[in-house]
C-alpha cells in the first residue's frame, strides 16, 4: 500500500510542476519575445514482479509483469516556434524570422534574445531599453563589399542621408 501512496504523491508533484509551467506560459502571453515552455514526464524505475517467459510447446510466451513507482519530470523545454509578426509603428522595433537571436552586449558578456523592442541611446546605438545592453551586428564595409569578422555595436547615424544613386 505504501508503494501506491508514493506513486500518487509523485504524480501530484509532477502535475503541480505542469500547472506551474502552464501558469508561467499564460502570465507571459503578452511578453515581447517570450517563448512558451513544454514539460514532459517519465516513469520512475519500475519494479519487475514477474519476468517474461518464452514459448513452451504449443503455448506462447508471456510478457513481464511490472509495476510503476510513480512519475518524475523528464524535461522542461522552451518551444522556439516562430511567433506572429505585427507592425508596431516604431522604427526601432525589429523581428527575426527563423531560429536566430539578437545578440546584446554589456561590454563584457554577450546575451541572446528574440525580443526586438529596441531604442536608440544618446550615441545613436541600438539598445535594449530595459537594461541598456547594446545590440551587436556585423558591420558592412562598402569599399570591400564584405562583412566584418567580429560583431560590433550597431550605430544608427541619425541625421545623415545616403547620397542618391541612379538605379
Amino acid at each position: 500500500m505504501l508503494r501506491s501512496l508514493f506513486a500518487g504523491v509523485t504524480g501530484l508533484g509532477t502535475n503541480s510542476t505542469r500547472m506551474d509551467v502552464i501558469g508561467n506560459n499564460v502570465a507571459n502571453v503578452n511578453t515581447i519575445g517570450f517563448k512558451t515552455s513544454r514539460v514532459t514526464f517519465e516513469e520512475t524505475v519500475s519494479q519487475l514482479l514477474r519476468g517474461a517467459t518464452g514459448p513452451v510447446g504449443a503455448l506462447g510466451g508471456s510478457n513481464p509483469v511490472q509495476i510503476g513507482n510513480g512519475a518524475r519530470l523528464g524535461s522542461l523545454d522552451a518551444v522556439f516556434t516562430q511567433g506572429g509578426l505585427e507592425a508596431t509603428g516604431v522604427d526601432t522595433d525589429l523581428a527575426i524570422q527563423g531560429r536566430a537571436f539578437f545578440v546584446l552586449s554589456d561590454g563584457v558578456n554577450s546575451y541572446f534574445t528574440r525580443a526586438g523592442a529596441f531604442q536608440l541611446d544618446g550615441q545613436g546605438q541600438l539598445v535594449n531599453p530595459t537594461n541598456g545592453y547594446v545590440v551587436q551586428g556585423f558591420a558592412y564595409d562598402r569599399a570591400s563589399q564584405s562583412f566584418a569578422a567580429q560583431p560590433s555595436s550597431l550605430q544608427i547615424p541619425l541625421g545623415e542621408a545616403e547620397p542618391a544613386k541612379q538605379t
